[in-house]
This record gives structure tokens, C-alpha cells and sequence, in this order.
């Protein structure tokens, strides 16, 4: 016991430590920010999933007591908590009947990084924001502002912003303001119709990030000789098909006013991401064995590299069909999966 609380206490100063340089505001306190859920994730997959609960306690209480309350509480809810959950899903197993470990699918538990992504931004969005309004608000701000700055710089790239310009001694009161701008007119309804979304975008980009956290940590815990579940078969991952049930409930839920609706979005916008990500397994498991693979696998990263979000979508209708039609799982006698 005395071994795993000190390792677990470590391991949450140094992801405190990690995620506190935020403040600093550069492009490297930025780069270690990002690392900062690894060592909790670390510490749950060469030890037990109580080092890392110890990490992620030990990670907000100091950045709570040194810097102050409120970013120790979103240290916890966005980065430590969900850390400390991914490692407890990866280690859960139960014996078979002849003996072997059964460990907990890598399906499923692609699927639980994304619901946890879901969960954590409404978390931290009801932690910064506890009335809806405000929230909205703030969204809708910075998604104006974002689309103002794009027009600007593609109207007029390089050019510095004009001043505006005096006005006249003795000239007369400006008249009423007319019409509004249509052009300004559509920024607003583009913004906000952007704003509806950035949930999903946000939590999209959230599940790839624990999902590579994730494999991360099991690499260098793997390469330490302290992982306890040997390495699973990736290409082989499938999510259940009840998971395409969540997906279209959390499309209807996103219609529901509030934070409700929120967290529809929000998970919505993870399991697409989650589905993406199935969908380049798939594409990896259906390829082996045949003549050209490398071929075939460099030209699909470079397609994702020069399409982006139409490859992105592709795949993941790829891996809703895949796990919808379920194609890959051996079969019985009976044809049961």
C-alpha cells in the first residue's frame, strides 16, 4: 500500500506540475499541458488503478492549494478523473473457465473514451460556466470572433487594420444606422450554427487525444515490463452494436434545451470520433494478408492528410457500418458472433 501511495503521489505532482504551466501561456507550457494526463495513466496501468485515483486527488489538491480552487477542480473533472477511469477499464479481467484472463475489450473501451470525453466537457463547461446563458454567450462570442478574423485576414491578407478616421469639427449628427450588412448578417448565423456544434468538435478532438494517451502510456509501461494485460489486438477493435443506439440517443438528446442538450452534442460529436478511429482498425484488419498493403495503407494516411474532414467522415461511416453489419467477429456453428 505504502508503495502505490507514493508512486500515485508523485505521479499527481508531476501531471499538476505539467498541466499548471498553462498559465505561462507559450507554445511549450501549451505542448506540456498536453502530456499532463500521462502519468496519472502511467501509474494506473503499472500499478493499479488506485496509484492513479492517489495521482489524480494529489494532482488537484495542489494545484488547488497553490494556485487556486477552481483550476484544481478542473484539473480533476477534465484530464485527472477520466485518466484514472480509462486505466481502471483497461485493467478489469475475469477468469475463464479454463483458467486465462478474459481482459475487458478494446472495443468496448474505445467506446467508454468517448462517452468519458462527453462527459468531461460538460463537466468543465458547468464548472466555468454554471448558467447556460453565459455559456452560450461565451461561445457564441469567441465562434464570432474566430469567423470575424478568418473574413478580415481573406478579404485582406497582410493589411494592417485601418483606423478609424476623425470626426469633422461642426459636422452634422450621424444619421441612424440602416439595414444590417447581409454579409454580417451571415458571419452571425454561421457563427452560431458553429457554436451549436463546437461541443462535438471540442469532445471529437478530445477522444482521439485519451485514446492516444491512452495507448501511450500502455507503450511505455509495456516497454518498463509492468503491464499486466498483454497487448491486445488493435485492428481487431469493434465497438458493440448497442453503441450505434447511444450514438442516435445522443443525436436526439442534442435537440434538448441546456446542458442537456450539451451533452448530447458533446457525446455525439466523441463516438463520431470514436467510429473514425474503428473505422481505421477495420481498414487495417481487412487489408492483412493482402498483396500491397503498404501500399494501401500509406495511400489511405495520405488521403487523410490532404482531405481531412471528408476522409474523416468517410471513415467514420466506414466504422458504423462495420460495427452495424458485424462482419469481422468469428462465428460459431450456430453463426453467433
Amino acid at each position: 500500500m505504502t508503495q502505490f501511495l507514493g508512486i500515485g503521489i508523485g505521479a499527481g505532482l508531476v501531471s499538476a506540475l505539467l498541466f499548471g504551466v498553462l498559465l505561462k501561456a507559450t507554445a511549450l507550457a501549451i505542448l506540456l499541458y498536453l502530456l499532463a494526463p500521462l502519468p496519472i495513466l502511467i501509474v494506473g496501468l503499472g500499478w493499479s488503478h488506485r496509484a492513479a485515483l492517489v495521482a489524480a486527488v494529489t494532482g488537484a489538491l495542489a494545484l488547488a492549494v497553490v494556485v487556486q480552487p477552481f483550476l484544481g477542480l478542473g484539473f480533476f473533472a477534465y484530464l485527472a478523473l477520466p485518466a484514472w477511469w480509462l486505466a481502471y477499464l483497461a485493467l478489469l479481467g475475469r477468469a475463464s473457465a479454463d483458467g486465462t484472463m478474459e481482459w475487458y475489450p478494446t472495443g468496448r473501451l474505445l467506446a467508454w473514451t468517448a462517452g468519458t470525453a462527453g462527459l468531461a466537457f460538460v463537466a468543465i463547461a458547468v464548472i466555468a460556466a454554471p448558467n447556460y446563458e453565459t455559456f452560450q454567450s461565451q461561445l457564441r462570442g469567441m465562434t464570432r470572433t474566430l469567423i470575424q478574423v478568418r473574413a478580415d485576414r481573406a478579404a485582406n491578407p497582410g493589411a494592417p487594420v485601418p483606423k478609424p478616421a476623425a470626426p469633422e469639427t461642426g459636422a452634422e449628427a450621424p444619421a441612424e444606422p440602416g439595414p444590417q450588412d447581409p454579409a454580417e448578417t451571415t458571419r452571425t448565423e454561421v457563427a452560431n450554427a458553429l457554436a451549436a456544434i463546437a461541443p462535438g468538435l471540442a469532445t471529437h478532438g478530445l477522444t482521439v487525444l485519451l485514446t492516444f494517451y491512452l495507448w501511450a502510456a500502455a507503450r511505455i509501461v509495456r516497454i518498463s515490463g509492468r503491464l499486466l494485460r498483454p497487448w491486445p489486438d488493435l485492428a481487431a477493435t469493434m465497438m458493440p452494436r448497442r453503441v450505434l443506439g447511444v450514438l442516435a440517443g445522443a443525436m436526439l438528446v442534442g435537440l434538448a434545451p441546456g446542458y442537456l442538450g450539451v451533452l448530447g452534442v458533446a457525446v455525439a460529436g466523441a463516438l463520431s470520433a470514436a467510429f473514425a478511429m474503428q473505422g481505421l482498425a477495420a481498414f487495417h484488419d481487412r487489408s492483412r494478408g493482402r498483396p500491397g498493403r503498404l501500399a494501401l495503407l500509406f495511400g489511405l494516411y495520405l488521403i487523410l492528410f490532404f482531405t481531412q474532414g471528408v476522409a474523416l467522415l468517410a471513415l467514420t461511416l466506414f466504422g458504423i457500418a462495420d460495427t452495424a453489419l458485424d462482419r469481422r467477429r468469428p462465428r460459431d456453428a450456430a453463426g453467433r458472433p
